[in-house]
């Protein structure tokens, strides 16, 4: 099975831009180099952060993009949405019973369980899972309880080194790390976004996780400075490719480059 993540499109209102950057021609070529390359997908996760002030036109303008592509879409609120004006534009997104946009997805062939959390918290830059969220996701664990699970959510639910971003990552991850380690399934991966840098790792309990870059504005990596400096980079995403047996992630961010020359098979690099 073939998963795209896309990650902090930032989208504003149509005609504006961020940091002199416009966000909606950039995810119009991730739309345009997924159609020519990966049209196969069998589906799109969107990792949160879709716009940058939670605004219905830019939502609209995001929907409008998306839209395009022939696979099923999920898509995550990040910390820049609104989950109000998220769901007056999806209107037939799926949620839990609480409101909150989350949702699972059963894959066959053994590759297991799909969980999409949504960790937004109205007027804070961090995450959170409050105690009715957890139950949900007990619940749907507890009714798959062979099943390997991913797990895809927008802020990390742990400290991942960078300065930046310590005291907005996910509040309290210790209740979510424990029900995770606790799935008899296991844990195949996290997939967050949030943090504009690609990271890959464990996290405690050794929980693998995956961070993607994010569309539009990227970090410059300082592991060490409160403020980060963005650099406007290339719009890219990444290519997951999960079986039973194994689980893949290719960051895909060289599509506005042009091929320089073509390397034979065999010898190769």
């Amino acid at each position: 099975m073939k998963i795209i993540q896309i990650t902090d499109t930032h989208l504003v209102r149509p005609g504006e831009t961020i940091y002199g950057l416009d966000p909606a021609a950039r995810l119009r070529a991730i739309v345009d180099d997924i159609l020519l390359c990966h049209a196969d997908a069998d589906l799109v996760v969107v990792t949160g952060d879709m716009t940058d002030r939670g605004e219905r036109e830019a939502f609209r303008l995001f929907r409008d993009e998306i839209g395009r592509l022939p696979m099923p879409v999920r898509l995550l609120l990040g910390n820049h949405d609104d989950r109000r004006a998220f769901r007056d534009v999806f209107i037939d997104h799926a949620v839990d019973p609480n409101g909150f946009v989350q949702s699972v997805l059963d894959l066959p062939d053994g590759i297991g369980r799909l969980v999409f959390l949504d960790t937004n918290e109205a007027g804070w830059s961090g995450g959170r899972l409050c105690p009715a969220r957890l139950a949900w996701l007990e619940a749907r664990l507890e009714e798959a309880p062979d099943e390997p699970v991913t797990v895809f959510m927008h802020h990390p639910p742990a400290d991942l080194g960078v300065t930046h971003f310590e005291k907005i990552n996910l509040e309290d991850p210790a209740p979510l790390l424990a029900i995770l380690s606790a799935h008899p399934g296991g844990v195949r991966m996290i997939v967050v976004g949030h943090v504009h840098l690609p990271i890959s790792g464990t996290l405690p309990g050794g929980l693998p996780f995956h961070a993607g870059r994010g569309s539009n504005h990227h970090m410059r990596f300082d592991a060490a400075a409160r403020d980060c400096a963005w650099k406007a980079g290339g719009p890219n995403y990444s290519v997951m490719l999960i079986d039973a047996h194994r689980l893949l992630v290719f960051g895909v961010d060289l599509i506005d480059q042009p091929v320089i020359a073509t390397g034979a098979y065999p010898p190769g690099p």
